[in-house]
């Protein structure tokens, strides 16, 4: 397969839409203090964790703190033909919050409430701005937990914009699966429901799936319901290192094909696991390492264990250490959380290029091992962790910022590593999502056909394209 047309993280020529200062007025007179043009507030909604640089960041910041004042937000937006971007709390990863075509930042963080919890019913509905830990924390009392971790404590409206998943996705899913309902504005300014608290429907198109993934081009999330699930009755983790990557990779396969029910199963590479034990002050084994967790009943959970264990110990692999209580846990898994920061730090002044694809599993370790010789050969520093038990992995290139060929060096691994995927017959984005910087591996990966039928809705909900314009494909 050819090599998609290059990506870059220099942003697309486009200028600007003006900013009315009759709309800046509005905003102010119907916001008041929950409207900033101050520069500072502004640079910081037109950032995120993304390489980008040089981003002009958007006219004007709305702190919303009701689905009333993102409708009424996006009307005034809508009357001037002004772009709208909302932010959660700028934790994604591919340019979804840049201000492109200038524009208006709506800011959901103040929507936060938990509304409503059914707990007989394992549903939760939150405001667009809950985070999970905030869930999480909110509803340990009822014996539930939500189960979705992308690692950041990103928003649930944020999770779902974005369809994100993480270390839980190999036994829970993604929020494809879990979101059940949500509110939404529209890009008139109108606010719609889509689906319902009910486990099942065939009522209509499913509106919920389209809005769940849009990442912000089709409307504004306010509300969000979701699947809660029983806190397991015992829960363990484990470590196990491997002389190479190939073995620790053959041990997720077989686990996989064999039908354990692992609820994770983290791959960290030896560099990555020497930097992480740098800045957590760990004394982890610095070889290939599997961090794994298993949920169920104590009996279930030691069954799991020891038969993941007996097939680790056919791919050499050793030093099985066990972290049952929850002290421990927290501690290995707020050090794989923290690989990303981690590895940033190891390279002062560094940027990140990260990548984020996805393969069907059998074809996990081709791809895996490929991609790692083409990253040795570069040159160029990078960490490995993946959610490999669903296939999916990310390296993240750790380049100047300042140094052309480096980016260029970068780009060109990104490339080769998203065709390589496609070519297995997976995707260019597993759960960071399209945003700004895989615009191209989109149309190799789905087809003009496809992306034009995704414009086609486009058109039809936002005909002016002022729902975060400038993102996912072109206008």
């Amino acid at each position: 397969m050819n090599a998609p047309a290059q990506a870059s993280h220099v942003l697309p020529h486009v200028q600007p839409r003006p900013v009315p200062p009759a709309l800046i007025e509005a905003l102010q007179a119907r916001f008041g203090a929950q409207c900033s043009t101050a520069l500072a507030v502004r640079e910081q909604h037109g950032r995120d964790e993304s390489a980008f640089t040089d981003v002009p960041p958007p006219a004007a910041v709305v702190f919303a703190e009701s689905t009333q004042d993102v409708a009424d937000a996006v009307k005034l937006c809508a009357q001037h033909r002004v772009p709208v971007i909302p932010f959660g709390v700028g934790s994604s990863l591919e340019g979804h919050l840049l201000a492109v075509q200038g524009g208006v930042s709506i800011d959901l963080g103040r929507m936060n409430k938990v509304l409503s919890v059914n707990a007989e019913d394992l549903t939760v509905t939150v405001q667009a701005g809950v985070t999970r830990k905030q869930l999480n924390d909110e509803i340990k009392s009822t014996g539930l937990f939500f189960p979705i971790d992308p690692g950041a404590d990103a928003t649930l409206g944020g999770m779902s914009a974005t369809r994100a998943s993480g270390t839980n996705a190999v036994r829970y899913g993604t929020m494809r699966e879990n979101v059940l309902a949500l509110e939404v504005v529209t890009a008139q300014g109108e606010v719609i429901r889509t689906g319902t608290r009910a486990k099942k429907s065939s009522a209509g198109y499913d509106l919920t799936r389209l809005f769940v993934g849009s990442e912000g081009t089709l409307g504004v999330i306010t509300e969000v319901t979701v699947r809660l699930y029983p806190l397991p009755e015992a829960v363990s983790a484990a470590i196990c290192s491997f002389p190479t990557i190939a073995d620790a990779v053959n041990t997720v396969i077989q686990t996989i094909q064999l039908g354990v029910p692992i609820a994770r199963v983290e791959l960290i590479d030896a560099g990555t696991v020497a930097i992480v034990n740098k800045y957590a002050k760990l004394q982890l084994r610095e070889q290939h390492m599997l961090l794994m967790e298993f949920h169920g009943s104590p009996a279930g959970v030691r069954e799991q264990a020891e038969m993941v264990q007996h097939i680790a110990s056919e791919h050499h692999g050793a030093d099985f250490e066990w972290a049952d209580t929850p002290e421990e846990r927290t501690r290995l898994w707020t050090a794989r959380h923290n690989a990303y920061f981690a590895a940033v730090q190891s390279r002062p002044g560094c940027r990140a290029i990260s990548t984020d694809t996805c393969v069907p599993i059998s074809r996990l370790a081709d791809c895996l091992l490929d991609s790692v010789a083409e990253a040795d050969a570069s040159g160029i520093p990078y960490f490995l962790v993946g959610h490999v038990g669903d296939g999916n992995f990310h390296f993240g290139y750790l380049i100047d910022p300042d140094s052309a060929d480096e980016r260029a060096r970068a780009e060109q691994l990104n490339r080769q590593l998203v065709a390589r995927a496609l070519g297995m017959g997976g995707t260019c984005s597993g759960e960071h999502g399209v945003g700004l910087h895989k615009m191209d591996f989109l149309v190799q990966e789905a087809g003009e056909g496809a992306v034009a039928m995704m414009r086609t809705l486009k058109h039809a909900l936002d005909p002016h394209n002022i729902m975060n314009p400038g993102k996912v494909f072109a206008w």
